[in-house]
């Protein structure tokens, strides 16, 4: 499974700009990779990873703007055509290894 994590947060002072950067920065720490601005995925042995990730991550949520996440299986990801201008290029892969804290 990949959790996608997808944001839209506000940036309009320097207190609601501190906010964003703490999201980001424990969604970083969280083993998340930025996939697009906003956008970030991780890769998810199996469900019970995921769902402990979604409430990780509920923990945490800024008080204003819009968090989603986003859970699809390793087929469905592989399914996403990505592009780079006019050329396609291969989605990411799964780790090797699944990293233990």
């Amino acid at each position: 499974m990949w959790l996608f994590a997808m944001f839209d947060l506000p940036v309009d002072t320097p207190a609601a700009r501190k906010r964003y950067t703490e999201f980001r920065r424990c969604l970083l720490k969280l083993g998340f990779n930025m996939l697009q601005f906003s956008v970030y995925a991780r890769y998810c042995g199996n469900e019970e990873r995921s769902d402990a990730l979604k409430k990780r991550i509920k923990s945490v949520l800024p008080s204003e703007g819009e968090v989603r996440l986003l859970a699809v299986t390793e087929r469905q990801f592989g399914k996403m055509d990505v592009f780079y201008g006019k050329k396609a290029v291969e989605t990411e892969k799964p780790p090797d290894q699944l990293m233990l804290f």
